[in-house]
């Protein structure tokens, strides 16, 4: 029983070992004077001891702003889905433009948000909605307007207002869309987080978060301070990730097909 719970974790444990030892190998094919450009993982893991206390403080000032941006991508995101949803003129008039906006290239308007909302949390913030925003606004509007069109007529029928059918038809049926985009919005949210600090953070009141400490540490050449700093980016983006994955699970499995025919 015990074996049988543990045998998913086998392939993922093994892989890491793998990794380990390839990290290693790369270390020794690496011509010596070059050796301290990639610190050995023990290297890193003694820093991840040595700077726990600024790791830490960095990675909740981190949360802190990918948590906030991400948030208010979800709300605003998920009221403009529904607006486009109901009206196919504004939809017309302005899905292009969230298209376009979404090439928008956020490293070039740093400088604009730090003038605009200041420097550190407001600007980290600002950049992880506007990165967070659009994969949202995009599933979910596709989601509302997919909806079975024979379930659409079935309402019609039964003299369903709007709203009936927004909340009881269209809704149910675009979360699918909705937990696709939360998931990519969630991935990138810390990304968004971590390069809003790099490009727009500051360390006023210990607010500096692990981009601005990955700018000191990478201008006192601490290479192991620095993968360690990476990797705590990449354990938020897991965190992430896995939270939203448990939200979708726990909110489709019991009814969506996509699950049942995992499940079976």
């Amino acid at each position: 029983m015990l074996s049988a719970r543990l045998k998913p974790l086998w392939p993922p444990l093994l892989t890491g070992v793998a990794f380990i030892g390839l990290w290693y190998l790369a270390r020794e094919i690496i011509a010596p004077e070059r050796k301290f450009m990639l610190p050995s993982p023990h290297a890193v893991w003694i820093a991840f001891g040595e700077h726990h206390e600024a790791l830490l403080s960095a990675s909740f000032n981190t949360v802190i702003g990918a948590l906030v941006g991400f948030f208010a991508a979800t709300l605003i995101a998920s009221l403009l889905a529904i607006t486009l949803s109901l009206s196919g003129l504004i939809r017309a008039a302005l899905y292009p433009y969230l298209m376009m906006l979404q090439m928008m290239p956020i490293i070039v308007i740093s400088p604009i948000l730090v003038l605009w909302v200041g420097a550190g949390l407001p600007s980290v913030a600002t950049i992880t909605f506007l990165i967070s925003f659009f994969p949202l606004v995009v599933n979910t509007t596709q989601g509302l307007i997919s909806t079975d069109r024979k379930l659409v007529e079935l309402f019609t029928m039964y003299r369903a207002d709007r709203w009936q059918e927004l909340r009881y038809l269209r809704i149910p049926a675009a979360l699918p869309y909705f937990f696709t985009g939360l998931r990519i919005a969630g991935v990138l949210a810390p990304i968004g987080a971590i390069v809003g600090d790099f490009s727009a953070g500051n360390s006023a009141g210990n607010g500096g978060g692990l981009g601005f400490l990955a700018l000191i540490y990478s201008a006192r050449f601490k290479m192991d301070a620095l993968f360690a700093t990476v990797l705590s980016g990449c354990a938020l983006g897991f965190l992430f990730a896995g939270a939203i994955a448990l939200i979708s699970r726990l909110s489709l499995s019991h009814w969506h097909e996509s699950y049942e025919k995992v499940d079976r």
